[in-house]
C-alpha cells in the first residue's frame, strides 16, 4: 500500500484469495469436470475435511456464502412452525437482512453477554415455552444457532460448547455452529475448542471460506450421514447449488491440505494483538475483550473524526452522543506495514 492510500481494517474479506489457492485454480482451469460438486476435486475436500472433524460419514456440501449457508440450513432443519435461538447481536439476528424471517422462520434473539449465548439462557428459554399453556399460538423454539468466534470476535470455550450442546440434546433440538471466521478461532492461542469437538458436539455446522483465504464459499459440514434428508435437493430449491462445483472444492482442498486452514488465521491474530497492545498502551477503550481477530474499540467524536480521514474502519454502534464502537479487522492477508502504519496513526 502507498503511504498516500486510507488504510482499510474494515472487513476480513476485502482481498481475493490465498496465493496456492489462485495457483490451484489456475493448474486446473482447463480440466473439464461433472458439475454441482460431484466432481473428483469436491469429493477430495470432502474427503479431507472428514478427516480433520474425525467423522467419516459426513455429509459436506460447498455453497457459495455465509447468508446464503445459514438460510438454507435454517430452513432445512426446521419444521414450518419452530424458530431458531440466537443472541440478539448473533448474524442472523442483525447482519443478514431478516434473510432467516424471509425464509418463514423467527429469530429468537436472547440475551447475550459479549456475543455468547449461556447454557443457562437457553435451558430458561426452552423452559418458559413448554410451561406456556399458550405456547400451541406461540413460535416453537427448534434449534440453537451459535458462531464460533462470535460476531462480537470472542470465543467459546470448550466447556461452555458442551454445555450448550447438554442443553440442546437433553430437549432434542439441533445444535448449529456458522463458523464464518473458524480459522480465526484456530489461530487463536485462546482456543481450545478443535473441529473434532465441533462436530461431536453440534448436529451441523460450517467451515467458513469468504472470510478465510478463499474467493468464495462455505462448507456445510452435517456430520450424521443423512440426519437431513435429501440436503442436495433443498440446497437446489434455495438457488445455492453451484454448477461449477469444483471451484469451491479445489478452494477447500487446498485449504484442507498442508494443515493451511489452521495456519491461515494466525497471521490476522499476530496483527490484531499488535493494534490491541498499541490501543491500550496510547489509552483508547476497547469495548469488550475479543482475542481474535476482531477489534472493537471506543472513540470520542474528536479520535472518530481524525482516524476516519486516515482509516476504514466498521461503524458498529452509536454509545451515547459523544462516543461510537468502531470495529478495526485484520486477517489472513494483513500486511505488517500497514499495522505500523495505523500504529503510528494512532
Amino acid at each position: 500500500m502507498s503511504q498516500g492510500q486510507k488504510l482499510s481494517f474494515a472487513t476480513d474479506y476485502m482481498e481475493g484469495a490465498h496465493p496456492l489457492i489462485l495457483r490451484r485454480l489456475t493448474e486446473t482451469n482447463m480440466e473439464k469436470t461433472p458439475g454441482y460438486g460431484v466432481d473428483n476435486f469436491s469429493e477430495s475436500a470432502r474427503n479431507r475435511i472428514r478427516e480433520a472433524c474425525h467423522t467419516p460419514l459426513a455429509d459436506i456440501f460447498f455453497l457459495a456464502g455465509g447468508t446464503q449457508t445459514n438460510a438454507v440450513m435454517i430452513d432445512s432443519i426446521l419444521r414450518p412452525y419452530q424458530g431458531v435461538i440466537a443472541a440478539e447481536s448473533g448474524h442472523i439476528s442483525v447482519h443478514e437482512a431478516g434473510a432467516i424471517e424471509y425464509g418463514g422462520h423467527k429469530v429468537l434473539a436472547l440475551p447475550q453477554h459479549e456475543g455468547k449465548l449461556s447454557a443457562k439462557i437457553i435451558r430458561e428459554c426452552l423452559e418458559k415455552y413448554w410451561q406456556d399453556s399458550n405456547r400451541e399460538h406461540m413460535v416453537m423454539p427448534g434449534m440453537v444457532y451459535i458462531s464460533h468466534p462470535t460476531e462480537c470476535g470472542t470465543l467459546y470455550s470448550l466447556k461452555e460448547l458442551r454445555e450448550i450442546s447438554e442443553v440442546c440434546r437433553s430437549n432434542h433440538i439441533p445444535l448449529y455452529l456458522d463458523g464464518a471466521r473458524l480459522c480465526y478461532a484456530f489461530g487463536c492461542p485462546e482456543n481450545d475448542v478443535s473441529l473434532p469437538d465441533i462436530a461431536s458436539l453440534c448436529d451441523a455446522f460450517y467451515i467458513g471460506g469468504t472470510k478465510c483465504g478463499a474467493l468464495f464459499g462455505e462448507a456445510i459440514v452435517v456430520p450424521k450421514h443423512d440426519f437431513i434428508p435429501h440436503l442436495f435437493t433443498i440446497i437446489k430449491q434455495h438457488g445455492a447449488l453451484l454448477a461449477k462445483g469444483r471451484i469451491a472444492g479445489i478452494q477447500f482442498d487446498t485449504l484442507f491440505t498442508d494443515d493451511l486452514y489452521y495456519k491461515i488465521g494466525k497471521t490476522a491474530i499476530e496483527a490484531a494483538d499488535r493494534i490491541r497492545k498499541a490501543l491500550r498502551e496510547k489509552g483508547y477503550s476497547l469495548a469488550f475483550p475479543s482475542p481474535t481477530n476482531q477489534i472493537f474499540v471506543c472513540l470520542d467524536k474528536e479520535q472518530y473524526a481524525r482516524l476516519s480521514n486516515e482509516v476504514e474502519m466498521d461503524f458498529w454502534e452509536k454509545t451515547d452522543d459523544s462516543h461510537v464502537i468502531l470495529r478495526i479487522a485484520t486477517s489472513w492477508a494483513t500486511q505488517s506495514e500497514d499495522v505500523d502504519r495505523l500504529i503510528r496513526l494512532l
